[in-house]
């Protein structure tokens, strides 16, 4: 599989990866990704669960738990998600590396 495919990531997809480095449940991954974002991406819920399904189906992410009385299902970054997540990374802080001696403190 080529992964170059799966990017560049969307930001709020980049945040849920992120989030999903620990094992969370829908409300919990939507409050993470509010903190790591420091309040500037809120994700509705109908958002998150669509973005939820289309990670599971390119195996990014899996479903680790299901907690049937509260009706909550944990889910998890899955190896191929967390390389996925680091090859972002990399393009980013190849972006600003580059970015940098040119626009430096100009903006």
């Amino acid at each position: 599989m080529n992964l170059n495919k799966l990017l560049p990531l969307t930001e709020t997809t980049y945040y849920i990866l992120l989030a999903l480095c620990e094992p969370l449940h829908g409300y919990g991954i939507i409050l993470r990704v509010k903190a790591l974002s420091a309040e500037s991406v809120d994700i509705a819920p109908g958002t998150l669960y669509g973005a939820l399904e289309n990670l599971s189906k390119q195996s990014l992410i899996a479903l680790v738990a299901e907690d049937a009385e509260k009706r909550r299902k944990i889910y998890a970054l899955t190896d191929l998600g967390r390389q996925v997540l680091g090859m972002e990374y990399s393009r980013m802080k190849r972006l600003v590396e580059i970015s940098q001696p040119i626009i430096g403190g100009a903006i």
